[in-house]
């Protein structure tokens, strides 16, 4: 072979063998690529999960899931309600930022924008394969549905699973009924990928979600288990009316919502199972964490905030104050409590961190609370926390130990009895003034100490108005600077 020739053969090999290192590097790469799940519950209590105080049930699932991963006691929701929740925690924004507020309902005609990037397209642009089950609650429209936000599957409830026209005994709403009214409501859908495939008709059926959700979800792993996957799990449960299969009717000594309860803990199980029957469980994030605090009025069908004050509905701890248990083996330490304060508007840039994949370009206000997840000792990504409702109220703000609270009605569960046995009881009405509580000594909210700290009440008021310049605030008539419109249903001439 001539000197020329041979030089060409071996450049002709070298070359070849670069592109097959490069194409290993490559496969590398898209494997060390961490699954991620998040576990979303519907009206947890702080105090409903064993690791969290709840008796008369049991979590064994989730207790085992904060042994092996890491627990954290001051973990927000972004907003006390279902939508207005659930849109934060997808867009890493407060809901008020983008235009969602409250609990979208089936007449409704708005819903998430088309350019809030959510975590799902943010995965899916790297390379993920994406999937929800359950609860969506962010337009029922297909414009607004999941495929339209980066989910390549879908299957679930669009809006809550009370937003139907059955009574609170189970019955079809009549005039005579106790809320007549709720016959304006649609028959509930089910949902998968953009199609009705059944409906939800009656309290036998919503005890076969938690079941059927599961079963999607677990066939979901399985079918990716060769590419990385995101899936979020948003359950209906235990968001009235309660639902509980055979498995477990009967089995706690709470009633019916320590039942449903530890179905979502086998639920959790059947998640692990299938990550290890499929070698991935090494390979994965999971989150666990609830919308917000739990619906008091419905009495014993509703769960327990652990002694915090309030609940849903309110930006009392109560309300938004929920349990997050995180779990990612060699990355995450075992059996850690974290103190330091964090939230569901925090996963998307976390999550966006650990991926390396691109924040979205729009103004968002989570930050990445990783070195949190990996134990860094005074690590403190996150500095403080704004407390809204409704459409763009701001309640209070929180840094360090400190929360004040700021003038506002409230919906309040105090002075009033609790239904029973999926009836409601009635609502209070709550006023609160200027207030500061020390959340370290006093997690209830009893006892306002801003007389005695007036330097930390400045402090904190500094950040009321650094947030009322960029956001607005309803409560004070202020426009914000730097809100965005959700998406509105297009109309057909």
């Amino acid at each position: 072979m001539a000197p020329r020739q041979k030089l060409r053969y071996l450049f002709i090999l070298y070359f070849l063998f670069s592109i097959l290192i490069i194409a290993g590097c490559n496969k590398k790469s898209e494997e060390s690529l961490p699954n991620i799940i998040i576990i979303f519950a519907d009206d947890l209590g702080y105090g409903d999960l064993g690791t969290y105080g709840a008796t008369d049930f049991s979590t064994p699932h989730l207790d085992q899931m904060a042994t092996e991963g890491m627990r954290f006691t001051n973990f927000y929701s972004a907003q006390a309600v279902c939508s207005a929740s659930r849109a934060g925690l997808l867009t890493g924004c407060y809901p008020n930022r983008i235009g969602i507020s409250g609990a979208l309902m089936p007449w409704s005609t708005t819903g998430l924008h088309e350019n809030e990037l959510t975590i799902a397209e943010l995965l899916k642009n790297n390379g993920y394969s994406t999937g929800i089950v359950g609860k969506w609650h962010l337009g029922w429209q297909e414009q607004f549905l999941p495929l339209q936000h980066g989910f390549d599957a879908y299957f679930g409830l669009p809006y809550s699973n009370d937003m139907w026209p059955v009574d609170y005994d189970g019955n079809p709403v009549t005039e005579q009924s106790s809320k007549p009214w709720k016959a304006r409501y649609p028959k509930l859908p089910l949902i998968e990928n953009n199609k009705i495939v059944d409906t939800i008709q009656n309290l036998d059926d919503q005890a076969q979600l938690t079941t059927r959700y599961t079963t999607y979800a677990v066939d979901f792993i399985n079918q990716h288990k060769n590419d990385p996957f995101f899936l979020y799990f948003a359950h209906t449960m235990p968001h009235v009316p309660l639902g509980v299969s055979e498995k477990f009717k009967g089995k706690s000594d709470q009633g019916m919502l320590g039942d449903v309860i530890m179905e979502i803990d086998w639920s959790v199980g059947q998640i692990f199972e299938a990550l290890k029957n499929t070698g991935q469980e090494n390979n994965t994030l999971v989150i666990f964490t609830s919308d917000n605090g739990p619906w008091l009025n419905y009495g014993n069908h509703a769960g327990s905030t652990g002694g915090l004050r309030e609940g849903k509905g309110t930006s009392w701890e109560g309300g938004q104050r929920e349990p997050c248990i995180m779990w990612w083996p060699g990355n995450i330490p075992s059996g850690k409590i974290c103190n330091k304060l964090s939230s569901t508007i925090d996963l998307l840039p976390t999550i966006a961190s650990i991926t390396k994949a691109k924040l979205p370009d729009n103004k968002i206000d989570g930050v990445n609370i990783l070195p949190l997840l990996q134990g860094i000792e005074n690590s403190n990504p996150r500095d403080h926390f704004y407390f809204y409702y409704r459409k763009n109220s701001l309640e209070g703000v929180r840094k360090g130990v400190w929360k004040l609270v700021l003038p506002h009605k409230f919906r309040s569960y105090e002075s009033v009895l609790p239904g029973n046995d999926g009836f409601p009881g009635p609502y209070a009405t709550g006023t609160i003034d200027t207030a500061l509580y020390n959340l370290a000594r006093d997690p209830g909210e009893r006892y306002d100490v801003k007389d005695q700290y007036p330097e930390v009440v400045n402090e904190l008021f500094q950040l009321v108005e650094t947030a009322r310049e960029d956001l607005g605030d309803e409560l004070t008539e202020q426009t914000g600077k730097n809100i965005r419109p959700a998406g509105k249903i297009d109309l057909i001439d």
